[in-house]
């Protein structure tokens, strides 16, 4: 399975901050499962939590989901 770039990014920012799932989790509100199958590329967020998360890391929802490399 390819890995959507959401999840690689998603993985690689959580890497570099140096923080676990469980910690990105309970800071935007959601389980570590969820984080955990975000990673994976089992499961997509919500637009909701795509923002939460690009607030979260200094980010863009467009940089988050791959738009515009």
């Amino acid at each position: 399975m390819i890995m959507s770039a959401f999840s690689e990014t998603l993985k690689e920012l959580r890497s570099d901050y140096g923080i676990s799932q469980a910690v990105l989790a309970k800071a935007i509100g959601v389980t570590q499962k969820a984080i955990d199958f975000w990673e994976k590329d089992i499961n997509e967020p919500k637009a909701s939590y795509i923002i939460a998360l690009a607030q979260f890391f200094g980010v863009t929802s467009d940089f988050l989901l791959g738009i515009g490399e």
